[in-house]
């Protein structure tokens, strides 16, 4: 019998009484006490509901599990389970679940049914696209889609405390665990603040019901969660490279400026000065305003500045241009043509809002998505449009941007806000997947639980001003720690011109995030690279073409988040999350296993300090190695954004292209920084397809042990394209032999060896003495 724990896990205040002597009943996986149900998923993740579960498919993919072992006793008032990971202790009165790891280590537990026991080295993590803090103890939070009410911007959106663009009701403890509250209402969240001994979390209406999930390390725990709420899919190749968006020459108060003439300027210029781009859009300037939402709605009619559309898409295209995106909102509109909104209301397509029939689609019924694609989504579609940036999702239920209306109100618009903008990019994504045959692409500013499987989210409509710098990159380590690991910014902020400094630090980082995206609504400026002086343009070019060069790297990556939800940005406490150094920095992050970026987010630093973790760390400029576990002060010239590689790495390279369909390379650069032991799957495809789903791809494996660099045979049905590999290895002193089929040189200056002639084809061998 398991001795007496401590005590129980609860969901705080909404636990049914259960009867003294209540039965227990089981059912496969399932085991009942009255009206609580708790179901295991697998060996380390279960489900408990208060009323009848709850299955609906915008947050949670996957209902049906395998059986899974489970050792079952009953005593006479609690019931003691045990599967290969976990022991539960479920209790009668009061009724609880106490969690213990098969050795007897408390995971969760609560002494009050309205309080769960913190634990003195307890810390949390995730909870969505967060701008405030990385570690949440202590603190006391409302998980709503919103970007923070109140006017003027500076008390509302501008306010970092409020904006919440994707919150998700999910946590990762240090402990080992993680809670996701599987919710479509509003939630709250005490974690520590009221009482710094316990936290408590509750939906603020409806049926209560979370999943319990046991990592114990954090890349652990985020591959069920993901595993729950869905994997983000592959992107397209092409959207690894640089996204640019444009207002077409007028943003808001200049849109008789806009025309087609400013886009195909603005693409050529790209293409003439030599900065690689793959990805364009047109944001809102292009729709023609109509006549009763006005800005905030969308009437699928282009404004009369842009003079042949269909020309300009395909003009676009022949520059290379790989996708062309535009913007929408979901309020429909009548324009001067088309009577999109009277139509759908007729047929009933929009959601009803009080006393009138409704302006928004009701992308929740898939016979109104189905009718807005035909005939609205496919007049631009059909023109050559290949992406909708889906913004304002979380006007549905809340305040708009453009206008004063507040779309639907009531219990059920309640219940719908948090997951309309997943169900408003879902349709998008889906519909441009299945019209271009390929796979999907679709952007979004507003999310929830699930919205990383459409594919990417940014974080908002942030101020070019250096207080707003770091918060922005804390919401991406937030978001990727909530599962979400596709995010992009607008690099240089979105409102107001930058000061050129401030440009090129937030351009820096932005070519090193999990999306790189170029957007501004300043008039004249638009944060297009050449408005902000040579020094400016060098720099940004510098990293647009370090990025290009990463692309291998970049999308192996995304390759292990589409496999195990780990995501591309990682905040160091994901795979450091035993070191408390780390739980509060903020402006370092690994960009996939191997990276460590550290932007300079301070006007005028010379220097900033930097920490690293456990290892030994080589700076990627200089070539020199330190130890882990300590801080670094380093000196951050203008043009050097200081990045780390830890020691074991293999890091892929390809040669610089101006967009990715250019060129296929036939000789991939493999970096190797050797120290430890290690292994990196380098994967390829078709770039394109969804046929990576059914096994068409490739992966080579190559390890590194000692001296010994092991590279395989490709895996899979797909022919990379690449022909030869190069090694690359960081090393201080030249090596007395090296053992390879190729040929090997040391570079003095570098400080590297190099072995070329290594084929890419079959398996190799590298003895470095």
């Amino acid at each position: 019998m398991l001795r007496r724990l401590l005590m129980l896990i609860v969901l705080s205040g909404i636990l049914p009484a259960v009867a003294k002597g209540q039965e227990f009943i089981r059912n496969g996986n399932v085991l009942q006490i009255g009206n609580t149900r708790l179901e295991f998923c697998t060996p380390g993740m279960f489900r408990v509901s208060y009323s009848t579960p709850l299955e609906e498919p915008w947050m949670v993919v996957r209902y049906n599990w395998e059986p899974v072992s489970l050792q079952v006793t009953e005593e006479k008032d609690q019931l003691l389970v045990k599967t290969t990971l976990l022991q539960l202790k479920m209790r009668k009165q009061p009724f609880g679940i106490d969690v213990y790891t098969t050795d007897g280590q408390l995971l969760s537990a609560a002494g009050r049914e309205d309080s769960h026991l913190l634990q003195p080295d307890e810390h949390f993590f995730g909870f969505g696209e967060r701008m405030d803090f990385l570690d949440q103890r202590g603190k006391k939070l409302r998980l709503e889609v919103g970007r923070g009410k109140g006017m003027p911007h500076i008390t509302g959106a501008y306010n970092v405390l409020a904006a919440n663009y994707s919150p998700v009701p999910f946590f990762m403890s240090t402990k080992g665990y993680g809670i996701f509250l599987h919710t479509s209402y509003a939630s709250d969240w005490d974690m520590g603040h009221t009482n710094k001994h316990s936290y408590s979390f509750r939906a603020t209406e409806g049926p209560q019901e979370y999943y319990f999930i046991y990592g114990p390390r954090f890349t652990g725990i985020l591959e069920q969660y993901t595993s729950l709420t869905g994997r983000s899919p592959l992107m397209p190749f092409s959207a690894f490279g640089l996204h640019v968006g444009t207002y077409s020459g007028g943003t808001w108060g200049h849109e008789e400026l806009t025309s087609t003439t400013y886009v195909l300027e603005l693409a050529r210029r790209f293409r003439e000065q030599g900065i690689p781009i793959d990805i364009l859009f047109l944001d809102s300037t292009w729709r023609l305003f109509g006549k009763k939402g006005g800005k905030g709605a969308t009437s699928y009619e282009w404004r009369e500045t842009f003079h042949q559309p269909r020309r300009m898409f395909d003009s676009l295209y022949a520059m290379h241009y790989s996708m062309v995106g535009l913007h929408i909102r979901p309020r429909l509109d009548n324009g001067n043509y088309l009577r999109l909104l009277d139509t759908a209301n007729t047929l009933g397509y929009t959601y009803p809002e009080d006393n009138n029939p409704g302006e928004f689609i009701n992308f929740f019924d898939s016979s109104a998505v189905n009718w807005w694609w035909d005939h609205a989504a496919m007049r631009v579609a059909g023109l050559g449009a290949k992406f909708f940036k889906t913004d304002e999702g979380s006007a549905f239920g809340g305040l708009a941007n453009e206008s004063s209306k507040t779309g639907p109100t009531g219990p059920e618009a309640r219940r719908l806000h948090n997951i309309f903008p997943v169900a408003y990019a879902k349709a998008a994504y889906e519909k441009f997947a299945a019209h271009n045959h390929t796979r999907g692409m679709n952007h979004t500013r507003e999310g929830y639980a699930g919205i990383q499987r459409y594919p990417f989210i940014f974080a908002g409509d942030w101020p070019s001003e250096w207080q707003y710098f770091e918060p922005v990159i804390k919401a991406g380590l937030n978001i990727g720690l909530s599962g979400v690991g596709y995010w992009a910014h607008c690099m240089g902020g979105f409102e107001h011109p930058a000061d050129p400094e401030l440009y090129i630090r937030w351009c820096q980082f932005g070519m090193l995030s999990p999306v790189a995206m170029l957007f501004g609504m300043d008039h004249p400026g638009y944060k297009e690279p050449w408005r902000y002086g040579k020094e400016a343009l060098a720099i940004f070019k510098q990293y647009d073409e370090l990025r290009y060069s990463l692309l291998p790297y970049l999308y192996s990556t995304a390759w292990e988040q589409y496999q195990k939800g780990t995501p591309l940005m990682r905040a160091l406490v994901l795979e450091y999350q035993d070191d408390e150094n780390v739980y509060n920095i903020t402006d370092q992050y690994m960009l996939g296993n191997s990276i460590m970026v550290c932007p300079v987010t301070q006007k005028g630093a010379s220097t900033r300090v930097v920490y690293l973790p456990d290892g030994n760390w080589t700076d990627y400029w200089t070539g020199k190695t330190y130890e882990g576990h300590q801080h670094l002060n380093v000196l951050t010239p203008l043009d050097k954004l200081p990045i780390f590689i830890k020691t074991g790495s293999i890091i892929p390279f390809q040669p610089v292209i101006q967009y990715t369909g250019q060129d296929q390379p036939d000789n991939i650069i493999l970096a190797v920084y050797p120290g430890a032991d290690n292994s990196f799957a380098l994967y390829t495809d078709d770039g394109k397809s969804l046929e990576y789903q059914q096994g068409s791809y490739a992966v080579t494996h190559i390890s590194i042990k000692g001296g010994s660099i092991q590279i395989n045979k490709p895996e899979g049905s797909f022919q990379p394209r690449w022909k030869t590999f190069t090694l690359k290895v960081h090393s201080p002193e030249a090596p007395s032999a090296v053992k390879t089929d190729g040929s090997w040189r040391y570079d003095t200056q570098e400080k590297c060896i190099y072995v070329t002639g290594i084929s890419a084809t079959r398996a190799a061998t590298i003895e470095i003495n």
